[in-house]
């Protein structure tokens, strides 16, 4: 077996050098001695060479007034830090490796298309809008728009082109690399998201009609009716009896209004109210699309993944108002998002479909 080793200069050379060696040149049967960069510098995440990942000619289209190809030359890179993890077939957590990658944010590949929305007559706003990502082997994932736009950090969700893997010195368990081009969802616990070698981007809105009442007052829905698929799967009347409450400090702020308010919003964690309706599967983390409705038709798209599978902690809230205020019983709030546009009051249905 060759061994090769890596001196430092040598190594340093493989962080500094903007060519990277293909997945292709790592041949196999070879082994990289590890080196500890943090002898060198205080980066935790380049002690190993990067790798590139061969991308393929990646489209956008769906409802947007200028469709086409993504010209990767115009944009700027950007790196995530992930832990892959995914479900195998017990339901059960399956490490894979942990890694650096670095691509191009979603949020600059669809920073210039113009939304043409289909719903645009009933609902003008961008917040039930998401995006649909699929290869050639037929798999696709979802991304909310507001979880690519309106997120409190961005630039999360990436395609990525160099992959590097972040080895622990005392292990140096050297991690399997990909051999692909990759979406990588930055913020994801399971990143069963993190699929191969996308080709296509489709822009959506979300695809139910809802009764726009605008100006409703007042408005209070008793109840939140909730459905898989446009079938009834259970609803919300009130907290569990042995619901303990969380409280999120937040600055409350409008993208259209500015600042609403300083004060904390006090709920329940809403993937746990909704656990007994909606099962984390394979499927739902990769495909599921949640829309959340308000009793005056105003709705948001959340992805299932970025609900049901956040590994930041900025969790969505389900908040009980006071006896007959405006806008309950209840209404939610984002902790991921630095606006407020997606905090639905008066919720009265909550939509799953994938």
């Amino acid at each position: 077996m060759k061994k090769i080793v890596l001196l430092p200069a040598i190594l340093m050379c493989l962080f500094s050098c903007n060519k990277k060696p293909a997945i292709s040149t790592y041949l196999k049967g070879t082994t990289t001695q590890f080196i500890d960069s943090t002898e060198m510098t205080n980066n935790f995440y380049d002690n190993t060479e990067t790798f590139q990942l061969p991308v393929k000619e990646l489209t956008v289209e769906g409802e947007i007034a200028n469709p086409g190809k993504v010209d990767f030359s115009k944009l700027s890179k950007h790196s995530v830090i992930v832990k892959e993890t995914l479900l195998d077939t017990a339901g059960k957590d399956k490490f894979v490796g942990a890694y650096r990658y670095d691509g191009y944010s979603l949020f600059d590949i669809l920073e210039k298309r113009i939304i043409k929305k289909a719903n645009a007559d009933e609902f003008d706003q961008i917040i039930d809008m998401y995006v649909e990502i699929g290869n050639d082997s037929g798999e696709k994932v979802i991304f909310s728009w507001g979880e690519i736009y309106y997120p409190n950090n961005l630039h999360r969700i990436l395609i990525a082109d160099e992959v590097s893997r972040i080895v622990p010195p005392k292990t140096r368990e050297m991690w399997e690399l990909p051999a692909e081009s990759k979406i990588v969802a930055g913020n994801d616990l399971i990143t069963e998201r993190n699929i191969a070698s996308p080709v296509k981007i489709t822009v959506k809105s979300f695809p139910r009609s809802f009764e726009v009442k605008k100006g409703l007052s007042p408005m209070f829905s008793k109840q939140i009716k909730l459905f898989e698929h446009g079938n009834l799967a259970g609803s919300i009347t009130g907290y569990p009896l042995d619901a303990r409450e969380v409280t999120y400090n937040t600055i409350f702020y409008g993208r259209g209004k500015g600042i609403h308010s300083t004060e904390p919003f006090t709920g329940l964690m809403l993937k746990d109210i909704l656990a007994g309706a909606f099962r984390v599967t394979r499927e739902s983390l990769q495909e599921g699309v949640v829309c959340i409705a308000a009793q005056d038709g105003y709705r948001c798209s959340v992805s299932f993944s970025e609900l049901f599978n956040r590994n930041d902690q900025q969790e969505f809230l389900i908040v009980k108002t006071k006896p007959d205020e405006d806008g309950g019983l209840f209404r939610i709030f984002p902790a991921s998002d630095f606006f407020s546009d997606r905090a639905i009051k008066s919720v009265s249905e909550i939509h799953l479909e994938y």
